[in-house]
């Protein structure tokens, strides 16, 4: 289960293709008294497909956001040209990223084809918002060591996790045991971005104090086993595959929450993984206490991670796979800061005598 948030690389994106068949068939909608509302028609529909629940969040807000727009009108009132006034409204308007923009979308055309049954024309004349140029914000090795000397605890494991495998935030916080092998010195990363899985490395340097991590984690996993509340959430109907699956040990999350909460979806009281947001006040605690002026979060460890192996010589490409990104030009962008100067070429003015 994961939570909301909308940090850029876990913002949501278009839906996966599903086959098509009767249990794809869209929800049909009609005037009964008895007919489930329609926000609870896009739950049903989103959890049919299996999305995460951050997925489910943002779709939802975008098609409430869209309901308010046009004064609560129905979406079978409207078609192509309400969805291209609401997207214009945020592009011009509100000026949000082109990301977000693009997730408006991705939920509205979710809730046409999939819930309503409806395709919309192209939308050719929508606005789109310009897409960010910015470059990645890193650290320089130095100003990494000094910010991870200021972390400790758990939130400091965490933060030399991300620096030292390149994965993302939500990637290190729904580790589970049975991800992490010791023997092979590997850590197995599932459904990452795009539903992808991939391996990256454990750093030698953390076995250690991964180890005594999981030794305490073992403790409050049998205190719960005892009081009854080891379940924890398995994805894609695993819990009903493998009824045992939920209370074994390798299923368990790495990092835990300190307390039990309730499940959105289920009503179930169990313990969840970590709250990425202490994560993100503990680093950004560490980033004012080491005197570093940038504006770096936890991603901007993952961005760090790439360039400094790209700065010890290592293949772009493998760079690419350790991070997961589909397309080598998204990992050409932390060639930036290599070298020196721009794009790494030093200037013929230091070449003169």
């Amino acid at each position: 289960m994961n939570t909301p948030g909308n940090t850029p690389e876990n913002t949501p994106g278009p839906p996966r293709d599903t086959p098509s068949g009767p249990e794809n068939t869209p929800a049909k909608t009609g005037n009964s008294p008895s007919e489930p509302k329609l926000l609870d028609q896009v739950r049903d529909q989103i959890r049919l497909r299996h999305y995460s629940i951050r997925t489910e969040a943002q779709y939802v807000h975008w098609v409430k956001r869209f309901i308010l727009f046009h004064h609560k009108r129905h979406p079978r009132e409207m078609g192509a040209t309400e969805v291209e006034a609401f997207l214009t409204h945020l592009a011009v308007d509100e000026q949000v990223a082109s990301a977000t923009q693009n997730q408006a979308l991705s939920a509205l055309l979710f809730l046409y084809r999939k819930v309503l049954g409806v395709e919309l024309p192209w939308l050719d004349d929508v606005v789109r918002a310009k897409p960010s140029q910015r470059l990645p914000v890193v650290l320089t090795r130095l100003e990494v060591q000094r910010v991870l000397e200021r972390m400790d605890g758990v939130h400091g494991l965490l933060a030399r996790l991300l620096y030292g495998t390149g994965m993302r935030l939500m990637e290190v916080i729904r580790l589970r045991v049975k991800d992490l092998d010791f023997e092979q010195g590997e850590i197995l990363i599932r459904e990452g971005k795009g539903a992808k899985d991939r391996v990256t490395m454990l750093p030698d340097s953390l076995v250690a104090d991964l180890r005594a991590h999981l030794l305490r984690r073992r403790q409050v996993f049998d205190d719960d086993l005892r009081k009854g509340k080891a379940a924890v959430y398995l994805p894609d109907a695993l819990e009903r595959k493998y009824p045992a699956a939920n209370t074994s040990w390798g299923w368990q999350y790495v990092f835990a929450s300190g307390s039990y909460s309730v499940d959105p979806r289920s009503g179930v009281e169990r313990r969840h993984h970590l709250d990425e947001k202490l994560l993100q006040r503990a680093m950004k605690k560490a980033v004012t206490a080491a005197g570093i002026a940038k504006p770096a979060t936890p991603h901007t460890l993952r961005h760090s991670f790439a360039t400094h192996l790209l700065e010890s010589g290592y293949d772009i490409r493998t760079v690419q796979e350790l991070l997961g990104h589909a397309d080598v030009a998204t990992t050409m962008i932390y060639t930036h800061v290599l070298k020196r100067g721009g794009r790494g070429v030093r200037s013929p003015l230091d070449a003169l005598g």
